[in-house]
């Protein structure tokens, strides 16, 4: 007999759930590389800048900056984001600014300190959240007390701010030995050595200013590669006192439930989601070629991508699985339909997947209007504001899905229970307070019905389900019937490459029984 798996957000605290911030429930992402969104002409540029459509090159600026983001709003307002993660904004010597040489000014080029100020008053007026990114393992080559190393050896008092194994140090000269530990061994990222307390408490001053500034939370880089759990639990107090409601989600692109116990992280960049989804609707059209993070692209089945799902969901407290940043694409990947071999209705099946599954959605900038990139830097192109060169298809329906996602708020609050996987077609349902939502997607080529077997505990009711999304191809209505094993089930017919989002109305007194637990 089926055992069937539901995975629910607890309605009151318990006592072993990690406290993350509920704001993040029922927010949609929209990740933003400042340099190539938008530019406007309040923020002067020094000199000469790459063409805005011409192919990105490494070293590259196209001149994007944070009061171009402010001037877009409306735009981001109408596709239905209500949060934002913007990769690095402070002082950098690098249009990624990864390369940090000052951590308490934000980049020139991007506005500065008073532009910064200016985009969260402005998104904060429209009930937008804006979270930062630190990268607080390595800085730059640049950064202050590097220098200071580099210009006294050692006799400067900065050079325990360092891993530093003899003198002189090397920073450019490759053909000599760097003298210092890098990210990567890259003489342009010197690591910070946070057992020091001095850098420590640098840091931590940080990631304090930022948040009284007005961020709502920080996306930290590479933390796994700071071997010291302490130095993220005094973070994450510095955050949290500074304001109670601040988002930390780490960039770790493995399952680490380890992260996610309530000292640390709320969260973690959902990588095992987004190349699930990505080997699920992309199983034929897949590029096998591309590595992104070093990882090898695979098709999954749909039983496979069931199993994942319920892996995934089960590894983590309920808070952190409805806190996670469920993205489908990063600027440390090539773009989700480049690696779907350029097929728009794989992209679409992923927006539906990652808008009705429980998490924070996050988009790439770019990806709504269906933009496309291999590699760094490849897949950091400027944003295409002619509206001429968009997919416009793409456009609406990234704009309907995360409208439905908006509109119902089982899907951002309901219950998990995948239930179906098998030749082509996975289905799981939403549960709420008097509704349950099926979702069924339907990745093969052929148009296609199926019996969908429910949960026994589950009420059906006479109604026919209302469809959310629509069905092209719907030549027979859903109708509800008994399983072979005595249970309800729904009978559901999906085009080829399509999905269904089934509602309808259930009896709740059953809904009061509220629970952390996983029940078999």
């Amino acid at each position: 007999m089926k055992k069937f798996i539901r995975i629910e957000l607890p309605t009151a605290p318990t006592p072993d759930a990690p406290d993350t911030p509920a704001w993040v429930r029922d927010a949609i992402f929209y990740q933003i590389f400042p340099d190539r969104f938008a530019a406007s002409e309040r923020v002067r540029k020094p000199g000469r800048l790459e063409p805005w459509d011409t192919p990105p090159t490494t070293h590259g600026f196209k001149g994007g900056d944070l009061l171009g983001i402010l001037e877009h709003l409306d735009y981001l307002q109408e596709l239905g984001v209500n949060a934002i993660y913007l990769n690095p904004i402070f002082a950098s010597a690098s249009n990624h600014r990864y390369h940090t040489y000052d951590y308490f000014q934000v980049a020139p080029l991007l506005g500065g300190n008073q532009a910064l100020a200016e985009l969260l008053e402005a998104a904060h007026a429209r009930g937008m959240r804006v979270i930062l990114d630190g990268v607080f393992n390595h800085a730059s080559r640049g950064f202050w007390p590097f220098h200071h190393i580099l210009e006294c050896g050692p006799q400067s008092p900065y050079r325990d701010w360092f891993i530093i194994h003899g003198f002189p140090l090397h920073p450019y000269d490759e053909k000599k030995p760097a003298n210092y530990a890098a990210w990567w061994g890259l003489r342009a990222l010197p690591k910070l050595n946070v057992a020091n307390p001095d850098t420590r408490a640098y840091l931590l001053d940080v990631a304090e200013h930022w948040i009284r500034f007005g961020a709502d939370g920080w996306r930290l880089d590479v933390p796994d590669e700071i071997a010291d759990p302490d130095f993220w639990r005094a973070f994450r107090q510095r955050v949290r006192a500074a304001n109670p409601e601040a988002y930390t989600v780490g960039e770790i692109w493995k399952p680490a439930p380890e992260w996610l116990e309530g000292d640390r992280f709320d969260a973690l960049m959902n990588y095992p989601l987004a190349l699930t989804l990505l080997g699920f609707v992309a199983q034929n059209t897949l590029r096998r070629d591309l590595r992104p993070g070093g990882y090898r692209l695979r098709p999954f089945g749909a039983r496979q991508t069931l199993e994942r799902l319920t892996d995934l969901s089960r590894l983590y407290h309920p808070h952190v699985v409805y806190s996670q940043l469920n993205l489908l694409d990063s600027h440390d990947t090539p773009r989700f339909l480049t690696m779907a071999g350029g097929d728009y209705s794989a992209l679409h099946l992923a927006i539906l997947l990652v808008m009705t599954l429980p998490g924070a959605p996050c988009l790439f900038y770019g990806s709504e209007v269906g933009l496309e990139g291999g590699p760094d830097p490849d897949c950091r192109r400027a944003f295409p504001w002619d509206r001429e060169r968009w997919h416009h298809a793409t456009w609406a329906l990234t704009r309907r899905a995360i409208a439905l996602r908006r509109e119902q708020a089982v899907l951002r609050h309901g219950s998990f229970e995948p239930l179906y996987g098998r030749k082509d077609v996975l289905a799981f349902l939403r549960r709420g307070v008097g509704e349950a939502v099926l979702v069924v997607v339907n990745v093969g080529n052929e148009d296609t019905t199926r019996p969908i077997p429910l949960p026994p505990d589950l009420p059906v009711g006479d109604e026919t389900p209302i469809d959310l999304w629509g069905n092209p191809a719907d030549d027979l209505p859903p109708r509800w019937g008994r399983g072979e094993s005595g249970g309800h089930q729904l009978t559901v017919s999906v085009a080829a490459r399509h999905g269904r989002v089934l509602r309808w109305t259930i009896d709740d007194g059953f809904i009061g029984r509220r629970s952390s637990s996983v029940p078999d």
